[in-house]
């Protein structure tokens, strides 16, 4: 039997994403979070406007992608609750957030060279991806009580760093999911994924044939 349901968010599984930016004195900002998906090798965020990383992107127009494995939740809850904003925004003081200029060091991460962008990649992560913003989009323009406080920002990916304990065997450009194990985040806890269910009908079309142009593109970007 089905219920009438309101809770009050509706992140039913996503994958967890350290984000790492510059702030404005080239100090280094990373920051959890998972309202993220993507198509090709564009990726949509989903964030709240005044948080200090989505001013560090908009103002840079860049950012490294992070995904941590089941293995790396400890050190993403020690970034829970931190913030690169100072002051604390009053929204964020009332969750119990705190003001945090080390969040490599405190999170027990080590920041690694990009290629492409500014922003350091995450050694500890076994996906690493540089990014370079496409758009931003509004997000609830239409409820007064709402405009200005949410964006989605589209990321064009330039560079992308798999750790060869995920590749799929004699395979560079391809993960085994069977060895991927992302952190999600479901209703605010921590979870992993478990066993395959059973085989994909999808999983017979070959990956070659969602080749994007971007891939191209990317190529081309100077080092």
């Amino acid at each position: 039997m089905h219920i009438k349901s309101e809770p009050p968010i509706l992140y039913f599984g996503t994958p967890v994403v350290l984000i790492s930016t510059v702030n404005e004195d080239g100090s280094y900002n990373l920051a959890p979070m998972s309202s993220a998906f993507w198509l090709g090798w564009r990726c949509m965020l989903g964030l709240a406007a005044p948080s200090k990383t989505t001013q560090n992107i908009i103002r840079s127009g860049q950012c490294v992608l992070n995904l941590p494995s089941v293995a790396q939740a400890a050190a993403v809850n020690r970034l829970a609750r931190t913030t690169g904003s100072n002051p604390v925004p009053a929204g964020k003081q009332q969750k119990g957030y705190r003001y945090v200029r080390e969040k490599f060091a405190l999170a027990g991460l080590t920041p690694l060279p990009a290629e492409t962008v500014a922003a350091p990649r995450v050694q500890e992560c076994p996906v690493q991806m540089e990014a370079g913003v496409a758009a931003v989009h509004p997000v609830a323009a239409d409820n007064p009580l709402q405009q200005g406080r949410i964006v989605t920002i589209e990321l064009r990916i330039q560079r992308v760093y798999l750790d060869t304990s995920i590749l799929a065997e004699g395979h560079t450009n391809r993960v085994d999911p069977d060895k991927w194990r992302p952190l999600i985040m479901s209703f605010q806890q921590f979870y992993g994924l478990g066993p395959q269910v059973q085989p994909s009908t999808l999983a017979q079309i070959p990956e070659a044939l969602y080749y994007s142009p971007d891939i191209d593109r990317a190529r081309e970007l100077a080092v």
